[in-house]
């Protein structure tokens, strides 16, 4: 037998160890993208206590506590609100990420009471009054609302009306998405939406580090397809093409959480010519348009003008619970709660509830 060349050997040990160093640099770029999800993602939610709402703030409106188990036997925490009995659908709805649980949504679930819809409003995994050390993953909104859907159906807590969604952001995507489960569902309404949980990780890692968030994707998708099975790589795209759902799609133009690519235009695109999809575009509203923010700009004027009375730097790091205790004094003292819990955009929500109104009243004189 011919003996190999001499450059064989040093060819094939190039090779393995450039095969080594290949498999070591996915390696670590998998657990880098892991370690960087579970620090935005995988945290807990708590409202911020002096600007949570209060059933009380809003005179006239009921609400009933409810508790029903999630995925993992997970205790989640919810509430109908309502203002009487004469209501002719059921709205469950969806919150957003990182500012606690439904509770900011209360004014919503206020109006949509008094105009006529009990409104179920609950906490995800890792928020406020539910269970869980973190929320985990994006897709956790979707399962949770799967649960709390299948909990209102079938507890027999509830009567028996058409039932609607509306979400905010995270919930915005929860809502499109969970359709899938729940083709049922006769109306939603999906404010600053996104189309799948990588497309917010990619806004966000994309001001973080520009395109180079693109090599960690396959690994966000890789990581929750482990964690969260078939609702990882459920969108919204796909809960639109398996239910029969009227859907409204609102986004701002402006919006830099959520940008218009990653949900409005992809639904645009495709639905723009489907007479049950209704697409509200909005200018210059931001992330966060619900409210009319004439008081809550001139409070934050405020506030501004007295973080530069205090004689300390709240900014570094001896000074944090000092600050946070100056800042809720502050705001327990100053806030106008009257003021503050009245003030959605009542023309925006006008729209939502003749909107709910159209396909649900259609649904119960069918």
């Amino acid at each position: 037998m011919k003996n190999r060349k001499p450059g064989f050997k040093k060819k094939k040990i190039f090779f393995i160890a450039l095969s080594i160093v290949i498999v070591l640099l996915i390696i670590s770029d998998w657990a880098l993208t892991v370690m960087v999800y579970n620090e935005n993602f995988n945290r807990r939610f708590e409202s911020y206590e002096p600007l949570k709402f209060y059933v009380d703030d809003f005179e006239g409106l009921q609400r009933t506590k409810y508790e029903f188990r999630s995925n993992e036997g997970q205790k989640l925490t919810g509430y109908l609100y309502h203002r009487g009995e004469d209501q002719h659908g059921i709205i469950v709805m969806a919150h957003g990420f990182g500012g606690g649980g439904h509770n900011s949504y209360m004014d919503c679930a206020d109006y949509f009471a008094r105009h006529g819809y009990f409104v179920f409003a609950y906490d995800v995994t890792g928020n406020d009054e539910s269970e869980g050390e973190g929320v985990g993953g994006l897709p956790q909104g979707v399962i949770d609302l799967d649960y709390a859907i299948t909990f209102v159906e079938e507890s027999g807590n509830f009567p028996d009306l058409p039932i609607a969604l509306f979400g905010h952001s995270w919930g915005g995507y929860s809502v499109c998405s969970v359709l899938t489960y729940h083709p049922e569902v006769k109306a939603v309404i999906a404010c600053s939406g996104f189309n799948s949980p990588p497309d917010l990780f990619e806004a966000e890692g994309k001001k973080q580090i520009g395109n180079g968030i693109h090599l960690m994707l396959p690994f966000v998708k890789l990581h929750e397809r482990i964690h969260y099975g078939k609702y990882a790589s459920n969108t919204a795209l796909d809960g639109f093409s398996r239910s029969n759902a009227a859907v409204m799609i609102v986004h701002s133009f402006d919006d830099e959480t959520v940008p218009v690519e990653y949900g409005y235009d992809i639904y645009y695109k495709k639905y723009k010519d489907d007479s049950r999809f209704h697409f509200v575009p909005l200018e210059n509203k931001g992330h966060n348009y619900f409210n009319d923010d004439t008081y809550r700009n001139a409070f934050n004027a405020e506030f501004d003008n007295w973080l530069e009375t205090l004689d300390y730097d709240y900014d570094t790091a001896e000074n944090k619970d000092r600050f946070a205790d100056d800042k809720a004094n502050y705001i327990y003292r100053n806030l106008d709660r009257e003021k503050w819990c009245d003030s959605l955009d009542s023309e925006l929500f006008a729209n939502f509830v003749d909107f709910f109104d159209k396909h649900i009243q259609e649904e119960i004189f069918e």
